[in-house]
């Protein structure tokens, strides 16, 4: 078990990401879906990361019936809100309003059946609104005792101090990977002075650090990878050849590739959680043996050469969607 900062809740040391299951990266089995989610459960998985925007509702729904008949106390909700998406699910940007707040809530609460939501988070900064309306807004959520706890989410180092000079920030939701180490510069440590942890997502760079990739795999319709940078030509076969160097390195640790990239996330500090977005138990599996990877200092020492910080091959996002990352400003 971690602790989600100094004021934040007490969550398993991995969490689950259930995007997936929704939205994003194609067809996903709603019944293996659940079963994932009940198999991460009976395991310790304690935190279910989930947004309101992941399928229009559909993955909150999802994690209600999942949920059905468990104990609600024994798991942490953690529900980003904010995007804005039509029925095709088209992006149309992001409203961090405080009317917002107060409705994507209501709204959240509805679909999850519960009274409370444990940590609540802006997807993304709404360029558009001082971040300590936003903030507020939720604060007085806290104080209805609809959210236990206030999250950040792809935020920079000044919007940070900015929302916990309002509230106490629980956690920041950013990518952290062996590909993706901005934040080492200025944001994690400005997370580490005002006690705020990091839940990582994307530890696994959506798949490219799974092991499991190939440079000719189809993608379904509907997966966003397709447009990803690093997925794409001669991205994709550099992206490749750097994974290939941590495949030795795995096989000496007697871990996978996926599991040698969860440990060395779980490694960078007891502040960081790793998200393991699974979508199928065999994956769930696997991601949970990372647990039990232990690396010593010379296994870290070649992890980092092996795949030395800024040596990926494209950015974590098309343009466009870059463009909304108040983290990389």
């Amino acid at each position: 078990m971690r602790t989600l900062g100094t004021n934040g809740p007490r969550v398993s040391d991995l969490g689950l990401g259930c995007m997936g299951m929704s939205d994003l990266y194609g067809p996903a089995d709603e019944g293996e879906s659940i079963a994932t989610i009940h198999a991460a459960l009976d395991a310790g998985i304690t935190l279910l990361d989930t947004g309101d925007f992941y399928g229009m509702g559909h993955n909150e729904l999802l994690i209600h019936d999942a949920l059905r008949g468990r104990d609600r106390d024994g798991v942490q909700i953690s529900v980003k809100f904010g995007a804005q998406r039509d029925y095709d699910g088209t992006w149309l940007g992001y409203d961090g309003r405080p009317q917002a707040v107060h409705t994507s809530l209501a709204y959240t609460l509805r679909r999850l059946r519960t009274d409370h939501v444990d940590v609540y988070r802006i997807a993304r900064v709404d360029p558009a609104v001082p971040i300590e309306e936003t903030i507020g807004a939720i604060a007085e959520e806290v104080k209805k005792g609809h959210v236990r706890h206030i999250g950040l989410s792809e935020a920079g180092a000044d919007t940070i101090r900015r929302a916990h000079a309002v509230h106490p920030i629980s956690d920041l939701q950013i990518e952290y990977s062996l590909l993706s180490r901005g934040i080492e510069g200025e944001i994690l440590p400005t997370c580490r002075e005002l006690g705020i942890g990091i839940t990582a997502y994307g530890v696994l760079s959506r798949g490219l650090l799974s092991g499991h990739w190939s440079g000719d795999r189809a993608l379904a319709a509907g997966d966003f990878r397709a447009a990803s940078p690093r997925f794409t030509g001669a991205n994709l076969e550099h992206n490749l050849a750097l994974v290939e160097t941590l495949r030795g390195i795995a096989e000496r640790t007697g871990a996978t590739v996926a599991q040698l990239a969860i440990a060395w996330v779980l490694a960078q500090g007891d502040d960081i959680v790793p998200l393991v977005g699974a979508r199928r138990r065999e994956r769930l599996a696997e991601s949970l043996g990372a647990l039990d990877v232990r690396l010593a200092a010379a296994d870290l020492a070649a992890i980092e050469a092996a795949v030395p910080r800024d040596a990926v091959a494209g950015a974590r996002y098309a343009e466009p969607q870059m463009a909304h990352l108040d983290s990389e400003r």
